[in-house]
């Protein structure tokens, strides 16, 4: 994570400003109305063979929350939880290749995604894991295969601890559930959220999107223009770019929330975990996964030579490990 310091700090000193303010979009339709009473309409931008599923929305907390659900509605569930600044699309070639045997649900947190993105929201982890515990019941699903990363981590498996009965097996890639408080490197994170740059970079550049999520890419021609053009154009105005900075600010402020998790590990423990992790990774590295690997008793664990997104750098292995996974073998 100290790595993530000095990407802000250069970031923010570079030329690069004026390249960010000529690539940052103003005026792109994202649909952030809670009335979802007329038919959805994908945004212009958004490429329906890459993302070529329906929309769906869940009124959660009173907002408007996008997911979508595709494969056999008496499948196997598999619900994935993205993190930060990513939405669904992530994990689009996951969902195309589980779609055909399980049914395989993917979130966009409020504020991210086609979600609704208000201005004055709570966008702690701990809230939007709140959210996705009122999504699952809402939906009544059951059984369920937890995919998650980076907040979603924290997020997702928040229920995971809380309902362990309910959770079948986990699939972690790149993420944490332990407290930050004690890491210098997130105090120096948390300082630079919350000063005047750091509200500028966030909010003005739209930089988690435009910057920080390509710095998390290890081979950097598996993003293409097109594809980044996904996780910037969901943030296309100031007013709708919260969710990134919010969420940010509870890597130090939800310390507490979650060192209590993690004192819950023990419900998770012994369940079927698959851990895919991005060995390049410069926010999550082999302390993380170390720390997991030493608390899970019934894990498997494949590495890719990947940055913080294996789920776009290696979308056909990871689908194979996937499977294997799901199939028992």
């Amino acid at each position: 994570m100290k790595t993530l310091i000095s990407i802000i700090l250069i970031s923010s000193i570079m030329s690069t400003n004026s390249q960010l303010l000529a690539n940052n979009p103003t005026n792109e339709g994202v649909n952030t109305s809670t009335n979802r009473n007329t038919k959805y309409q994908s945004p212009k931008w958004l490429d329906k063979t890459a993302y070529p599923f329906s929309h769906n929305f869940q009124t959660i907390d009173g907002q408007q929350m996008h997911y979508i659900d595709e494969g056999p509605r008496d499948a196997p569930v598999v619900l994935l939880v993205h993190g930060t600044p990513t939405w669904s699309f992530l994990y689009r070639e996951m969902v195309k290749n589980l779609a055909q045997n399980y049914r395989t649900i993917a979130i966009d947190h409020i504020g991210f995604g086609l979600s609704d993105k208000p201005k004055q929201y709570d966008y702690s982890a701990q809230n939007l894991a709140q959210n996705l515990a009122q999504f699952i019941d809402h939906m009544q699903l059951k059984n369920i295969t937890l995919v998650v990363h980076d907040f979603g981590g924290p997020i997702g498996l928040s229920y995971a601890v809380n309902h362990p009965e309910n959770v079948a097996q986990i699939i972690l890639f790149n993420t944490w559930m332990w407290e930050t408080k004690s890491d210098e490197g997130v105090q120096k994170i948390d300082r630079i959220l919350h000063s005047g740059i750091g509200k500028f970079l966030y909010k003005q550049l739209n930089f988690s999107a435009n910057v920080l999520l390509k710095k998390g890419f290890y081979n950097k021609k598996q993003l293409s223009k097109k594809t980044h053009g996904h996780y910037k154009k969901v943030f296309p105005k100031v007013a709708l770019r919260n969710g990134p900075l919010l969420l940010g600010h509870s890597l130090l402020g939800n310390s507490d929330w979650y060192e209590q998790l993690w004192e819950k590990r023990g419900n998770i423990a012994d369940k079927k975990i698959l851990i895919l992790w991005g060995t390049e990774d410069e926010f999550f590295q082999e302390r993380h996964l170390q720390k997991w690997t030493s608390n899970l008793n019934q894990y498997q664990l494949v590495k890719f030579k990947a940055g913080h997104f294996p789920q776009e750098e290696f979308p056909v292995e990871v689908n194979k490990e996937i499977e294997m996974f799901l199939m028992g073998e």
